[in-house]
């Protein structure tokens, strides 16, 4: 069928090129780039022998015209970018250069602000249409599956949602006593920043960690969790009929929340610059570059993740509530690719988006949200490639 360029080799790419290789019929082809080339040549390693060809390449994310000249050698019908959210906007660039579909997982932030919003990437909304190419933005779990769920919800249950509460429960432990699951310096960032939520068309804003509740979860059980602001929330309230609020959960541990403070009060989640021994060193970095790397936490992580939407909102006058979730586990993942499964989870919804567009289901020019386009063959390739989701009709609301 096609080629698919994946920029980046961290965990999440390591899930992507696995699950393009198992879905070799859309995939013929795959080239893994990223700035350390031997990261690229290791994850091939683990992928020749099948269906799908696999070839690697070096390349700066940072550097358009490096991007434009990668591109036009491999000449592929989508690229992939799961590289960070601050080189968002130059693998865009590139991709408009030589006309080439284009997906992420995550909207663009600015690397001098912890601010991660998407009028950056919608400010490219009409040069993608000139240019005839989609961009499908958000293709990873939260956001991204997130929002397929509310467009099947709203296709398929609702004639309006009024609120949607996302929640995304950890429950894997890897055994160390502060560990993030993904890089860093963006979950730090994350988690630090003011929370806030979307409420009567507009978004108010919280001190960080400062609303929490109880949720007893389906294979879970009973979880701590906060309100966090989070990208999806801005796209849906733009494109869910009939929309008032909209929330997101994540569950915290007291142990996680206590060491973040103490990193916090000392200065070492600041994202300002100081100088140490004639050098200038940006903290939040240094404290990235001591703890675990994210990717070494698969083998020794046990436990599940439950992540999924809340929907409140009526169909044929009456009220209505639903929820769909899906459940993984942190070493099934681990067996099947060699990762635990916030990588996995974020992943497979990457491959799916790409696959969605480079089979025509998703193509469209512009520049797109997840929940835009028709969520049922998504929803689909969720239950055939290893996230499989289930329903409540009569699920526990959050408050």
């Amino acid at each position: 069928m096609g080629k698919a360029l994946i920029i980046g080799a961290g965990g999440v790419a390591g899930v992507v090129a696995h699950k393009c290789c198992q879905n070799s019929e859309v995939f013929e082809e795959i080239c893994i780039a990223s700035r350390t080339l031997s990261k690229c040549n290791a994850l091939k390693e683990k992928l020749d022998g099948g269906k799908t060809k696999v070839t690697t390449a070096q390349v700066d994310a940072n550097n358009v015209p490096e991007l434009i000249a990668l591109i036009e050698k491999v000449n592929p019908d989508i690229v992939i970018n799961v590289a960070l959210p601050y080189q968002d906007l130059t693998i865009m660039d590139a991709c408009l250069a030589t006309k080439t579909d284009y997906v992420d997982t995550a909207n663009y932030e600015p690397e001098d602000t912890a601010k991660f919003e998407y009028k950056w990437q919608w400010a490219y909304r009409d040069r993608f249409k000139e240019a005839g190419i989609t961009a499908l933005l958000g293709s990873g779990f939260d956001p991204g599956v997130t929002g397929v769920f509310s467009a099947y919800a709203q296709k398929h249950y609702f004639d309006e949602i009024h609120s949607i509460d996302i929640l995304d429960a950890n429950a894997g432990d890897h055994g160390y006593p502060f560990a993030t699951n993904f890089n860093p310096e963006i979950n730090i960032r994350e988690v630090t920043a003011n929370g806030s939520y979307f409420e009567n068309g507009k978004f108010i804003e919280t001190e960080p960690m400062a609303i929490k509740r109880v949720y007893d979860f389906p294979q879970i059980g009973p979880k701590d969790i906060y309100l966090l602001h989070h990208e999806e929330m801005e796209s849906l309230a733009q494109n869910i009929k009939g929309i008032k609020k909209i929330r997101f959960w994540m569950t915290f541990g007291q142990s996680y929340l206590t060491h973040l403070k103490v990193l916090e009060n000392v200065g070492m989640t600041s994202i300002e610059p100081i100088e140490f021994e004639g050098k200038q060193i940006v903290p939040l970095q240094f404290l990235k570059a001591v703890l675990p790397d994210p990717a070494s936490l698969g083998p020794r992580t046990k436990g599940k993740t439950n992540i999924g939407c809340i929907f409140q909102g009526v169909k044929d006058g009456k009220p209505r509530t639903y929820s769909v979730y899906n459940v993984c586990d942190h070493q099934e993942c681990y067996k099947e690719v060699g990762s635990q499964a916030i990588s996995y989870t974020t992943g497979v919804p990457a491959m799916i988006g790409a696959a969605m567009v480079m089979t025509g289901k998703w193509k469209r020019p512009g520049v797109y949200n997840i929940e835009e386009f028709d969520p049922d063959p998504f929803m689909d390739a969720l239950n055939q490639f290893g996230l499989p989701w289930h329903e409540d009709f009569a699920p526990t609301l959050v408050d």
